[in-house]
């Protein structure tokens, strides 16, 4: 049996415009590109309903699934384009210090 999905509540909005965005792109590259449903998922190693609710811009279907859509249809430079390296390598800096209230220990007035 399929693990139960989040609702689509729980993601936020800007994550959800994103995915639909993405899902149409996908849905109206396959249609131009002329490509058949059960040929393009059978490509991403994915299921035809799986396809389907990529191009619906479901956010329980995987990134890598989405990922992989792109860029089988040369869309992926566009819709995800690479992360400047300084984001994930080098320097980290200091580290957040938390609160009294962040740790738990400014509760003790709430009790």
């Amino acid at each position: 049996m399929p693990k139960k999905l989040s609702s689509t509540e729980s993601w936020p909005t800007l994550v959800q415009e994103r995915l639909v965005v993405w899902g149409r792109c996908i849905h109206t590259q396959r249609l131009r590109q002329r490509i058949p449903i059960a040929d393009l998922a059978m490509r991403l190693g994915v299921s035809r309903t799986t396809l389907l609710r990529l191009e619906k811009g479901d956010p329980g279907a995987g990134a890598g699934a989405y990922l992989t859509a792109l860029l089988v249809l040369g869309l992926i430079d566009k819709a995800a384009p690479e992360l400047p390296v300084s984001l994930w390598q080098g320097d980290y800096g200091q580290r957040v210090k938390l609160s009294l209230q962040e740790k738990g220990q400014g509760d003790a007035d709430y009790f």
